[in-house]
């Protein structure tokens, strides 16, 4: 949600790494000598991204947020494991490194991959980039591909046949995020319960199963700076599994504000989605349905399960703050974005035209 250009500052407070224990496991496990300089890449709400440099050598290390008590969300070895698959076959990936299972080194599992430098979109512009409508409009169509390249991998030919149970997928998807949504409720949201029990009544049948990415949203892009409309990484695959391709759809349309929103929803928008020439959501919809060759059918429960996901995950953010697990400040509001995008997906539950 903030608004920055992807560049790393200074860890947050109770966010910093054990630089003796980290230099250490580097030296043993690549053979790379400091001093080390660590810091934190701006933005994100959920898992932990670091820049370990040293001279010219630099190294991203992902680790789980602290104090986070949802182990399942947090896997690093999946994401390790997704990622390995994932380079010979889908370039669009960074190329990782190392895996540390121990949580006696920094106090919980993480991962190392090398950088891949570019642009990351937010709410905001970062500064000295322009986007003009044809730009935005190019950048909408490789958004799209990308997302139909992904989906039409051969995922058993990667390696990850066993990566997750396509069969019953959705309808799992409801039950858990349901629960979890029970399990780090903070106060009544009315809209949240009528949403829950509209989405577990109207699970449409599965369209296939492909590798999902179930968070591919515009600041989980690197963009290549001198043409910021071809997307050379994708990055966070922390939710990745296999499932109905739709169910990742829906994901990218819940992220995608438009200029006929409430000015409710436009304040907590997750990307630069209104900038002239961009797609609408029912055009972005159209445009993955004719480049997929994939039918797109019932986008009301795509869409709305995409809200209450996304909104799920803000309110275990949200829960933790409240908990005294977290101290970063930039939690504290989160309790308000659950309401609305939970009173956006009600307004659009039976609507399948979006």
């Amino acid at each position: 949600m903030a608004a920055d250009s992807g560049e790393p500052g200074p860890p947050r407070p109770g966010e910093e790494l054990d630089p003796g224990r980290l230099a250490e496991y580097l030296r043993v496990t690549l053979g790379l000598e400091g001093p080390w300089r660590v810091q934190q890449f701006p933005g994100g709400h959920s898992n932990l991204t670091y820049l370990v440099s040293s001279g010219g050598r630099e190294v991203v290390l992902r680790r789980p947020p602290f104090g986070s008590t949802v182990k399942t969300a947090h896997d690093m070895g999946r994401e390790f494991r997704v990622l390995s698959a994932l380079g010979p076959v889908f370039p669009k990936v960074p190329r990782v490194l190392a895996f540390c299972e121990e949580a006696s080194v920094l106090g919980a599992p993480f991962y190392l991959m090398e950088r891949v430098r570019g642009v990351v979109l937010r709410s905001r512009l970062p500064e000295g980039v322009a986007l003009p409508p044809e730009t935005v409009s190019r950048l909408c169509a490789a958004l799209v591909e990308t997302l139909v390249e992904l989906h039409g991998l051969d995922y058993a030919a990667a390696g990850l046949a066993g990566f997750g149970n396509p069969e019953g997928y959705a309808l799992r998807q409801v039950a858990g995020w349901t629960k979890r949504y029970r399990d780090a409720q903070t106060a009544p949201i009315g809209d949240m319960d009528a949403v829950a029990v509209w989405l577990a009544e109207h699970v449409p049948p599965a369209q296939g199963a492909s590798l999902l990415h179930n968070d591919y949203k515009h600041d989980n892009l690197v963009l290549d700076p001198a043409r910021p409309d071809r997307i050379v990484a994708v990055l966070d695959w922390e939710m990745s599994t296999l499932g109905d391709p739709l169910m990742d759809l829906g994901t990218t349309l819940a992220y995608w504000v438009e200029e006929g929103d409430g000015e409710e929803l436009k304040a907590v928008a997750f990307g630069p989605t209104r900038l002239n020439g961009n797609d609408t959501r029912r055009q972005l919809a159209a445009r993955y349905a004719e480049r997929s060759g994939r039918a797109v059918h019932d986008l009301d429960f795509y869409y709305c399960f995409g809200l209450f996901k996304i909104a799920v995950v803000v309110q275990q953010i949200y829960y933790r703050f409240r908990q005294g697990l977290t101290h970063d400040t930039r939690f504290g509001s989160l309790g308000r974005a659950v309401s609305v995008l939970a009173r956006q997906a009600a307004l659009y539950l039976g609507r399948p035209q979006l």
